[in-house]
């Protein structure tokens, strides 16, 4: 699984930060899927993908956390800009129900048509539709000043690897055989037999999970729903100190309560993100970075990244989270 962040700033953009937005693929089992999707759209998206690899003819699904601007208003645009592409794949989009008449309503205010089906999906109906080919998607109610969401992603298949000492013990000859039930593939043998290739594959390894959060005071919701994922992305708004200070309305996580929800999920890897502009580079102010990451580290031993924007990660099929160079 594949993952980079097109913004990581909280509330408003700064001169080395955008506002939210996530691309986000599974490699698939040939390391050949080509379509993505983005989690979240702040503006100026659409500007970050220009900066990447993503093309947005291969742009399968949007799903927002919440409707906040900083998480949604790039989304007209974005969606406008691949009409102009004659982008004509369909696309879903998902997210609280007012995403529908706000889009909806932008467009007919600004005469927007597009070239492309858009299918709506209500977040609290994900279970009922099969979003992504690949990927097993559900959503997490969370707790902020509107409503939000987390969403899991897990793969749907994983590779299987031929049982050789069952296929000798029964007399299945290599060859043309073997390629076609490790392709999945039934077989029929000279002899008559039917093979599935369900019966001849070996148990494959755990499906990688990785959960994205929206806005959430109360990073202890996704407890249960972290406990089997590989990775957390959630957001650290403030340090401690900070949100002591600024009160409870805003409903932020600081970088402490994040982490030691991820500590006590059991989660191997955490990646933190929406971050208050007041926190700069190290040297450039008096609140930086690293008070974020010292106050995180205090209470999550396993492994911690501060994501910046266009910081790309894989998660390989060892379950290794790494930051790509």
């Amino acid at each position: 699984m594949e993952f980079q962040f097109l913004g990581t700033s909280s509330g408003t953009p700064s001169k080395t930060r955008n506002v939210s937005a996530l691309a986000l693929r599974s490699l698939g089992a040939s390391r050949a899927a080509r379509h993505w999707s983005l989690i979240d759209c702040g503006e100026g998206t659409q500007h970050r993908i220009l900066r990447t690899h993503w093309s947005l003819h291969d742009l399968r699904a949007i799903f927002i956390t919440h409707m906040h601007g900083d998480h949604c208003y790039g989304l007209p645009g974005l969606l406008a800009s691949a009409g102009m592409l004659n982008r004509t794949a369909p696309l879903t989009l998902v997210g609280p129900a007012p995403l529908r008449p706000f889009l909806e309503g932008v467009m007919a205010t600004t005469e927007l048509g597009l070239p492309f089906p858009i299918e709506f999906v209500d977040v609290t109906r994900l279970e009922e539709s099969e979003v992504l080919p690949d990927l097993r998607v559900a959503a997490t109610a969370l707790s902020h000043r509107m409503p939000s969401w987390a969403y899991s992603f897990t793969e749907r298949e994983v590779e299987r690897k031929l049982d050789t000492a069952k296929l000798e013990a029964g007399g299945v000859a290599r060859g043309v055989a073997w390629g076609e039930l490790q392709h999945g593939r039934r077989v029929t043998l000279a002899d008559g037999r039917v093979l599935d290739p369900r019966d001849w594959l070996l148990p494959g390894r755990k499906p990688r999970k990785l959960i994205v959060g929206g806005d959430n005071d109360s990073p202890e919701l996704l407890a249960d729903e972290a406990r089997d994922a590989e990775v957390l992305i959630h957001e650290a708004t403030y340090t401690e100190e900070v949100l002591k200070k600024v009160g409870p309305g805003p409903q932020h996580s600081s970088a402490r309560m994040t982490a030691l929800a991820a500590a006590r999920a059991g989660v191997p890897n955490l990646v933190l993100t929406h971050f208050s502009p007041r926190y700069q580079l190290e040297n450039k102010g008096t609140q930086t970075m690293a008070d974020l990451e010292n106050e995180a580290r205090e209470v999550y031993d396993g492994q911690l990244f501060l994501a910046s924007d266009f910081d790309r990660y894989v998660l390989d099929r060892e379950r290794r989270l790494t930051l790509q160079a």
